[in-house]
């Protein structure tokens, strides 16, 4: 077996439920805004609401801004819209502020892999500062190679690309075959890092593409972070 040298993490999904805290920081914002004065059903404006998402992209920093745009403006009558849009802006950041968690397992498997010889690295995709951000919430920090976090935003290479996981192991002098990647996405965490030669394992835990079929078959398939420490040991020999 080939002595495996590093392991790279997928944040979103894989090491936190992003799309259970999107859903729940969104409906927040949404009991929010309808508080400030906003006249529209909690189901009319979650409608609007990701149908916002949806045209500019997750990554768009102005959603509600845009939304308000989008409705009928008697809506807000004798409101400041202004308002409105801040409240459901700090709705959205309380959530974040108090509801953006590890899954239970991921610290203590992190504390864990922390203290082998493996460099412990990250590999997402989005805005730079957000993908950080993420990071520190979490409170990962301490238990990641700083030298291995690697994001979309920051190289200028999408996880499409197995082009962006050969950066990552040449930016740490390693061999792809010496180097794992653990995501949630067959398409961007299990095809493009097998073509650029890593091994791979499939977080089937939760998320949107729990359904999704890739192109090749992952190496591994787990559950938890607790099926990849074990795996770690007792197929790579890693001591744990």
């Amino acid at each position: 077996m080939t002595p495996l040298q590093a392991i790279f993490f997928d944040i979103d999904d894989t090491l936190y439920s992003t799309s259970e805290f999107a859903r729940q920081a969104r409906l927040n914002s949404v009991q929010a805004m309808i508080a400030a004065g906003l006249k529209m059903s909690p189901d009319d404006c979650y409608k609007e609401y990701l149908e916002t998402i949806e045209e500019f992209g997750s990554n768009f920093s102005s959603h509600i801004d845009k939304m308000l745009l989008r409705i009928p403006s008697e809506r807000y009558d004798g409101v400041n819209p202004a308002v409105i849009v801040a409240a459901g802006v700090v709705a959205y950041h309380r959530t974040k502020a108090l509801g953006l968690l590890p899954y239970p397992d991921v610290t203590e498997v992190f504390k864990l892999l922390a203290k082998t010889e493996l460099i412990v690295g990250i590999t997402t995709e989005g805005l730079q500062i957000k993908q950080a951000e993420k990071l520190v919430r979490l409170g990962l920090l301490e238990y990641i190679d700083p030298r291995a976090i690697f994001i979309t935003d920051q190289i200028g290479i999408g996880k499409t690309n197995p082009k962006f996981y050969q950066r990552a192991c040449v930016t740490l002098k390693l061999s792809p075959k010496h180097c794992a990647q653990v995501g949630d996405n067959p398409l961007k965490d299990i095809d493009p890092p097998k073509k650029a030669g890593l091994l791979t394992f499939l977080c089937r835990r939760s998320g949107k593409y729990l359904t999704t079929q890739g192109q090749t078959q992952p190496d591994h398939i787990v559950n938890t972070m607790w099926d990849v420490l074990e795996i770690l040991r007792t197929t790579y020999n890693i001591e744990i």
